[in-house]
């Protein structure tokens, strides 16, 4: 970070740690300074590329590498028009091959590929779509006014909360300093054991003490699936349940493999023929382990044999 700074005054973050770098659609940056003296008339030319640009349109650079900050921008200009959903949608396929289509103009406009005929392109599906557009724009303007609505109702709750707290607190003090006065009292006048009158005061405080309320159960966030996972809708009914294309039961059928030579043994022959005669047993580790002699055994001889059988 201390290696960034400005390519005009050359000053750097680490001369000056206070450097505020700026950053305009063509990804080349510039400090602030630099961008207040350029930009005197609101308008001018990038001194990288002399691309003409606004003194408007810069803003704050907030990654180590400006490409960073040129492509998030691009992202949230693109994704501002192609706002469609999967649902939007007849099958997977056209969703992916319009994710394509949006991640080639992206690349295109952050590499300075085909620039013009790139936002030819762009302009073109903003009129074609433009309905489109509308509907998933105010679709969206739903959800975050949900969401406002849901964080308001929240704030409000904790400011409710806070005040009961302090109104407990409050009261809890004003009753405390008056058992207090009222313990020294009947201690001065009161010929009692003083510690059965303290136990008594305190017994008696503890009863008198407002509990603190619970902390309420935050607001329950809109459902929009049914708990088998799909979606519904509040004003055109529910979408049709997708249909799971059923196949014929599975049904195990063992293979037979044509051999030239002997039949290879089975595992019950591995044990009663004498082929672990000579081989060491396994200790009780290796068998906790799952290694057993006669499935080595019996292995070794299948890859012995593995060129008597066909289809192995």
């Amino acid at each position: 970070m201390d290696d960034q700074g400005c390519p005009r005054c050359k000053t750097t973050k680490y001369r000056n740690p206070s450097l505020k770098l700026m950053v305009n659609v063509c990804g080349h940056t510039l400090c602030e300074s630099c961008v207040e003296l350029l930009f005197l008339k609101g308008s001018g030319s990038c001194p990288e590329c002399n691309v003409a640009l606004r003194r408007s349109n810069f803003r704050v650079q907030l990654f180590e590498d400006s490409n960073v900050d040129k492509e998030v921008q691009i992202r949230k200009r693109i994704l501002k028009d192609f706002n469609k959903k999967e649902d939007d949608f007849a099958t997977l396929g056209e969703y992916n091959d319009y994710l394509e289509l949006i991640e080639e103009l992206v690349f295109n406009l952050c590499n300075n590929i085909d620039i013009i005929n790139t936002n030819k392109r762009i302009e073109q599906y903003k009129k074609e779509n433009r309905d489109t557009i509308l509907k998933n724009k105010t679709k969206l303007s739903k959800d975050e006014l949900e969401l406002e609505q849901l964080i308001e109702i929240e704030k409000e709750q904790t400011d409710q909360r806070k005040k009961e707290l302090a109104m407990i607190e409050a009261e809890n003090r004003k009753q405390k300093a008056k058992n207090k006065e009222d313990l020294i009292d009947s201690l001065m006048e009161s010929y009692e054991d003083a510690s059965a009158i303290v136990d008594k005061f305190a017994h008696r405080a503890e009863q008198q003490q407002i509990p603190l309320p619970k902390p309420m159960a935050p607001p329950a966030p809109k459902q929009t699936h049914f708990s088998t996972g799909i979606k519904f809708q509040s004003q055109h009914g529910f979408l049709p349940v997708p249909k799971i294309e059923e196949g014929p039961t599975y049904v195990y059928e063992a293979q037979i493999y044509p051999k030239e030579g002997p039949a290879q043994p089975t595992l019950a022959d591995i044990d009663t023929k004498g082929y672990i005669k000579h081989i060491r047993s396994e200790t009780q580790a290796e068998r906790a382990g799952g290694f057993r002699t006669n499935i080595s055994c019996l292995r070794a001889i299948q890859e012995a044999l593995v060129g008597l059988y066909h289809g192995c």
